[in-house]
């Protein structure tokens, strides 16, 4: 399993940085509000509010921002501002040298999937796929996502129960536990032969994607199949594939359909509907740590730390 950063406690320091898109502080700042209502420190990297077209900077700003937090000895937890796109235009000037001596909490989502994989196959250190300080906006806040995400950085735990899908695998009155790791899709495929992908062997799989055609969902899936990326997998978790677009000639599957249609090839469990990803209602998952997945007639439950 991955080295598991401390948890924090009142008085920790939580640091802020953006690695794709731009963000402004009225943007954020609700999110700085709600992580000092729960006793933090907010520490902001100097390179946080800098644009360059639709980036929070030049590659070398939006690495230098990320850098400082991960270097300095008083942040305890790393929230990365927004997704949208660039975190693999920076993944190469980043040194995690510092940050394996003094592992910490580094939490996002969508985009940042890369900075996650990036941790767990060069540090095999854990992290949070969990909302951004973007998504703590009044219009797009969730109280149980906010709680799930301060539950798992305080060390409360991470625990979800969905009702049972229609398409899962997942034998009735089983357990089944393994690392998990993942994050969305189209990131994830984007990475294959990069070096950056952890190992899918004795793992379980989570993913979610937002805003893709169809006919894209499955050209992934068969691309991930054909380089041999599900090989060794325990079992695949699956999220939110929220607001999908087809052509004028229908494929004839929704996502779910045409995930379930490659992943069934496989003979390993499958869970669908996991409230993680692009919906507003989005709970916290732990990524390099042992996911505990129990499921009965009705229900599904996962279980971490």
């Amino acid at each position: 399993m991955a080295i598991i950063p401390p948890f924090l406690k009142k008085g920790s320091t939580i640091g802020i940085a953006a690695t794709a898109r731009k963000v402004t502080f009225a943007e954020i700042e609700p999110a700085i509000a709600l992580f000092q209502s729960w006793g933090l420190q907010v520490k902001l990297s100097s390179t946080l509010f800098s644009e360059h077209y639709q980036f929070a900077g030049t590659e070398l700003e939006r690495s230098k921002g990320l850098q400082e937090l991960l270097d300095d000895s008083d942040i305890d937890a790393i929230i990365i501002a927004r997704g949208g796109y660039g975190n693999v235009r920076m993944i190469d000037l980043i040194d995690f040298t510092s940050f394996k001596k003094f592992p910490k909490w580094l939490i996002g989502f969508s985009d940042i999937t890369v900075l996650q994989a990036e941790i767990l196959s060069k540090t095999n250190i854990a992290s949070l796929h969990a909302p951004m300080a973007f998504s703590f906006q009044p219009e797009r806040f969730d109280e149980e996502s906010a709680e799930s995400l301060r539950k798992a950085l305080f060390g409360e735990g991470v625990s979800i129960s969905l009702a049972s899908h229609h398409m899962n695998t997942f034998a009735t009155n089983s357990v089944l536990k393994a690392e998990l790791f993942g994050g969305n899709l189209s990131v994830i495929y984007s990475l294959l032969g990069s070096g950056t992908l952890p190992s899918s062997n004795g793992r379980i799989l989570f993913i979610e994607d937002l805003d893709e055609y169809l006919y894209h969902i499955d050209r992934m899936m068969v691309g991930l199949k054909r380089a041999g990326f599900f090989n060794g997998l325990k079992a695949v978790l699956v999220g939110d594939m929220s607001d999908m677009k087809d052509n004028a000639i229908p494929l004839g599957k929704n996502a779910l359909e045409i995930i379930h249609e490659h992943l069934s090839e496989l003979g390993i469990p499958i869970v669908f509907g996991l409230p993680c990803g692009h919906e507003k209602r989005n709970l916290c998952l732990a990524f390099g740590t042992e996911i505990t997945i129990e499921s009965s007639t009705e229900t599904i439950r996962l279980n971490q730390f």
